[in-house]
This record gives C-alpha cells, sequence and structure tokens, in this order.
C-alpha cells in the first residue's frame, strides 16, 4: 500500500508567482521557497507587494488562466495514478489551482486558502497547519500506507524526509548541495524510474 506524494509548483505545474511576476514586471515576485526558505516570511512580502501594487485575486487568476501544466506532466502523473495512490501536497491555494486541477483530470489535492477581502484583495493567506506536508505523509504512514514523496524546493525537504523515500525533482543546485541525501531527477522519465526503484513493488 503505497501513497506517491507530490509538490504541485516545480513539479506538475509552472510556479505561479514567477509568471505573476513576468506579466506584471514585478521582479520581487518571483521569489519562490527556492529563494526564501521560510514560508510566512515569503507569503508575508507576496502580500505586501500586491497590496502596493493594487493588484488583487482577479489579476492572479487572468495570468492563471493563460498557463498549462509543464510538458510530459499528465502523462507522467497518469503513470503514477496506474501504479500508485497519489495525493498532491502544495503550498499553492484553492483559489490558483483549480484551472491545473482540471487539466489534470482533479487529482487529490490538499493545499491552503487565501482570505478575501470585499475589494478583491488578498488580505491574508490561511494554512491547514504547521509544516503540513510532513504532516500530511505522517498521517498517511498512521494508516499504515508506505510513501514515496518528491518536490523541488527547501520546503518540500521535511516531507521527502518523512516519507520512506524522497526524490528531489529538478531542484535547483543549492538546495541539491543541503540535502544530498536524496537522489534527483532531472526529467520525468528519471522521475517515473526513480518511484519505480524506491516502490517494494514490482511496477
Amino acid at each position: 500500500m503505497e501513497i506517491a506524494c507530490l509538490d504541485l509548483e516545480g513539479v506538475l505545474i509552472p510556479e505561479v508567482w514567477i509568471n505573476v511576476a513576468e506579466r506584471t514586471g514585478i521582479e520581487a515576485l518571483r521569489a519562490t521557497t527556492r529563494d526564501i526558505p521560510d514560508y510566512d516570511e515569503l507569503m508575508r512580502q507576496r502580500l505586501r507587494i500586491l497590496e502596493e501594487n493594487n493588484l488583487g485575486i482577479q489579476d492572479i487568476q487572468q495570468v492563471i488562466s493563460g498557463m498549462e501544466p509543464l510538458e510530459g506532466a499528465a502523462d507522467c502523473l497518469a503513470w503514477l495514478r496506474e501504479n500508485f495512490q497519489v495525493v498532491i501536497l502544495s503550498d499553492t491555494f484553492y483559489e490558483f489551482a483549480e484551472p491545473f486541477m482540471r487539466q489534470l483530470g482533479w487529482p487529490t489535492l490538499l493545499c491552503h486558502k487565501l482570505v478575501i477581502d470585499e475589494r478583491g484583495r488578498v488580505s491574508d493567506y490561511l494554512i491547514r497547519q504547521k509544516d503540513p506536508k510532513r504532516q500530511s505523509v505522517r498521517a498517511f504512514q498512521l494508516l499504515n500506507y508506505r510513501c514515496i514523496a518528491t518536490g523541488d524546493s527547501y520546503n518540500d525537504t521535511t516531507m521527502l524526509a518523512q516519507a520512506e523515500a524522497g526524490i528531489l525533482f529538478c531542484p535547483p543546485q543549492n538546495v541539491i548541495d543541503e540535502f544530498p541525501e536524496f537522489p534527483v531527477a532531472k526529467d520525468y522519465e528519471a522521475l517515473k524510474a526513480e518511484f519505480t526503484r524506491a516502490s517494494i513493488r514490482d511496477l
């Protein structure tokens, strides 16, 4: 009984905030957890920038409407779903993720919610719990599931460490250097091979 636990942004879809930065020309919005490991610090910075530039949820959703999953992501996800139970554990928000989930065939997604005020501005965000990716893997393990997890950045590493097997997918070099204990997959074929290697079943 194995569950594949996947990060979303950087693994299956492009980084939303980087695309918002490119569309708006606001360079500071390019920062992700690859740059600022403290997620609360990162989100507070993002909310401040949105407010300073009069950007609301509709501006972000307009950018998202023109985005697609990464090339090959849907096929890789389909392969994983044939061989494992699959859950996406993400630090994105339901208000961002719906168009991608539709394109990916509505996989199970556990993430966060935004607080939208009456002006349509993003005033706050609600995290399910502290360190939610690791806690989700831990909960699956308490149900006697064996977890194989993959992610691309700092905020995925506690999930990878908690899982029976953790795999980095296309991470930046600083993450590779700081977490040499995790194998690195640089494309979807390599990721499938790492999942096969980590599985206790014959796939």
